[in-house]
């Protein structure tokens, strides 16, 4: 064995620039951050990219700035050429991206590089092509717009390892539109976009007068923007200032996206990384991560910038001290934010599979034994209780004797009252009960035993349905409108009469069609079968369909209820007398007090204006009358006793719900039917614990 001492030699220029364009230009996107720098550097206002191949066939990049001189184009590839230093004491205040002159040498080794520019001074454009930091051939004068465009062909295809190293096309694609969105989100005065060479549409386009908000929304969407919180302080003793936005602990990802500039270079930071997930960690869930865009600026004295080939990291005095105020600071903003927090959930409709994967069957009405016996076995996780004779979640906030005590009728025969003692009584029998229920049967009896002949399957599309249980209604007289004497159940009306005006109105056949389209089966299923849980507030209330809870919309609901009575019994109504006639003056003060009316002060006092719609509707009242069945009474009756709205609401509102609304498909969009709990992921959750 030979113990000869090796032979030192001095490497080939080529070898060893080819080694240094290794450690910068490490992929496509990193060529990319070094010529946006530049283009930064020279005050740019339009940057755009175009990629072809993941930016290993050909990267372009145009701007509109400065340019560069014609005389400064024979070195402009060379290693170590520079506009922005002079001296190493110029490092010390350094303010630019670039500084050693290293990012176009290095590229021009590893790929063939195109330089187009043209400066503000210039008559024409001139067009140099590089190789190994080399020009080929001197400039030509070419046409061209005021700025710089480099277009950067066959990325390594001198470097066969690092070529074959990397990742695939599109991978390499995406890290590009990852450091261009960063960019772009930080220079939020400047326009960005970038494309694949061929595509008309830009995967990442920002406008010069957007701001930082709008572009966080364009490169990361709705979602983290809703939950930003500004952040900004300074500290003169430190000589640091910090601004930028972070999200709240609404929001949370599995990966922490954190866009750190210092001094506007883009650089990594685990110390500071870490020293912010730890404040959020007490705010969010476990193996979450939030949302960081944060700015520092620091004073350039205190910061060494060429501790990094690819410059990605710094290292700055009084780091821990800067760290911890930062921290302070992230900390009393989140725990200002925390006075509320959102919870959003999935709109699952009735029948389909829920977030367990399975169909729960219905168990309404099968008890343990039938179930066994019919061999079709009810698990515990699919058995809930929707009984309706069971106590109501109002039985367990008020006493329910005060409430039924308020009600005008008797129980009726049989039914037991609720009490202390949690005795039940039936459901059907509460719902039936309205106001003055005797009178109506007694004065009603013959209409009704004729009406009762048909079935309710159409009065479950055309407006309240025919019964016993409808206040007493005057049927029409009108002997010069078409009438059918079909009693078929299809020509029942709201009114219990068999006799129906015939419409033939376009406009009212169009909507009802519209109805028709827009409705929601599985919704309409879910509605018919629910059974009342309790009202939270007038607004929302509490609904169960067979093993999951529903949190229900009862304004929008009633909104869409009473315009589909309105379309289907157009000019059918018969009268509905009410125990209390509404005052006209005060509806329309309501009307005007609602934004929907599009009131203003340079329209009048709002009570000149009800009193002018009160005349109004009293002149139409016989097109009222016909039309929609309003009768307007200018003599005030006596007013009676009413029902508490939570007993309205349950005994008539969601009555009325379970069989004359067909709900439209955007209740499933648009939150007015939530689903809140299910009962088999909740047992996974009780399981856990």
């Amino acid at each position: 064995m030979s113990l000869a001492a090796g032979v030192i030699r001095r490497l080939d220029e080529t070898v060893v620039n080819r080694i240094a364009a290794g450690e910068i230009i490490q992929r496509p996107a990193n060529a990319i951050k070094e010529m946006i720098e530049n283009c930064l550097d020279a005050k740019s206002t339009s940057i755009q990219v175009v990629v072809k191949e993941g930016g290993l066939k050909l990267i372009q990049i145009q701007d509109n700035g400065t340019g560069i001189r014609k005389e400064d184009l024979d070195i402009v590839c060379e290693r170590f050429t520079t506009s922005k230093l002079q001296t190493f004491e110029d490092l010390a205040s350094i303010s630019t991206y670039g500084f050693r002159g290293e990012a176009l040498a290095s590229i021009s080794h590893v790929a063939h590089v195109t330089i187009t520019t043209k400066t503000a001074d210039g008559k024409c454009a001139y067009r140099a092509s590089y190789s190994d930091g080399k020009l080929k051939a001197p400039p030509k004068p070419c046409a061209g717009n005021q700025g710089t465009q480099i277009m950067v062909e066959d990325l390594f295809y001198n470097v066969a390892t690092r070529r074959k190293a990397l990742k695939n096309a599109s991978e390499e694609y995406g890290k590009i539109l990852e450091v261009v969105g960063r960019y772009s989100i930080h220079n939020s005065g400047i326009s960005f976009s970038v494309k694949k060479q061929g595509e008309t549409v830009a995967d990442v386009r920002t406008l010069p007068n957007a701001t930082t908000v709008d572009n966080i929304r364009s490169i990361f969407g709705n979602a983290v923007t809703r939950e930003l919180i500004e952040v900004e302080c300074e500290d003169k003793t430190l000589a640091f200032r910090m601004n930028g936005y972070i999200s709240n602990a609404n929001y949370s990802v599995k990966k922490c996206i954190f866009l750190l500039f210092i001094n506007h270079r883009l650089v990594e930071s685990s110390s500071l990384r870490k020293a912010i997930e730890t404040v959020y960690a007490a705010y969010l869930p476990k193996n979450t991560h939030p949302f960081l865009y944060l700015s520092l600026e620091i004073s350039p004295q205190n910061v060494d910038v060429n501790v990094h080939p690819t410059k990605h990291e710094v290292h700055f005095l009084h780091e821990d001290s800067i760290l911890e105020r930062v921290q302070h600071h992230i900390e009393s903003k989140l725990l200002g934010s925390n006075s509320s927090r959102l919870y959003f959930t999935q709109t699952l409709l009735p029948g389909l599979a829920g977030p367990s994967g399975e169909v729960v069957k219905s168990t309404v009405g099968v008890s343990t034994s039938s179930a066994s016996k019919s061999g079709d076995k009810v698990y515990a996780h699919q058995m809930v209780r929707t009984d309706s004779r069971e106590q109501k979640l109002d039985a367990f906030l008020q006493p329910v004797s005060k409430a039924l005590s308020s009600q005008p009728q008797a129980p009726a025969p049989g039914e037991s009252t609720d009490g202390p003692s949690g005795s039940a009584r039936p459901q059907d029998e509460e719902m039936l009960e309205l106001p003055a229920l005797d009178e109506v049967v007694a004065e009603n009896q013959g209409r009704e035993e004729e009406a009762t002949r048909g079935t309710s399957d159409t009065s479950e599309k055309r407006g309240l349905a025919s019964g016993p249980d409808q206040p007493r209604k005057r049927p029409r007289e009108d002997a010069d409108v078409e009438m059918v004497e079909d009693t078929s159940p299809k020509e029942m009306t709201a009114a219990s009469t068999p006799r129906r005006r015939i419409i033939n109105l376009t406009s009212v056949l169009t909507l009802q069609e519209e109805i028709n389209e827009r409705g929601h089966e599985a919704l309409r299923e879910m509605l018919h079968n629910h059974s009342f849980v309790g009202c939270v507030n007038p607004q929302w209330a509490l609904a169960q369909y067979q093993t999951r809870l529903y949190l229900l919309n009862t304004t929008k609901l009633s909104e869409e209820l009473f315009y589909q009575i309105l379309i289907y019994d157009f000019a059918n109504f018969g009268v509905l007398k009410l125990s209390e006639p509404a005052p006209l003056f005060d509806l329309a003060m309501l009307a005007l007090d609602s934004p929907e009316s599009g009131w203003t002060e340079e329209d009048g006092p709002k009570e000149g204006l009800a009193e002018y719609i009160v005349e109004f509707l009293k002149k139409k009242a016989e097109m009222l009358a016909d039309y929609f069945s309003l009768e307007i009474d200018e003599s005030e009756g006596p007013g009676s006793a009413t029902n508490p709205w939570k007993w309205t609401v349950e005994h008539i509102i969601y009555k009325a719900f379970r069989s004359h609304l067909l709900p439209p498909k955007h209740f499933t969009e648009d939150g007015n039917v939530l689903q809140l709990a299910n009962l088999p992921d909740l047992y996974k959750v009780f399981e856990r614990c």
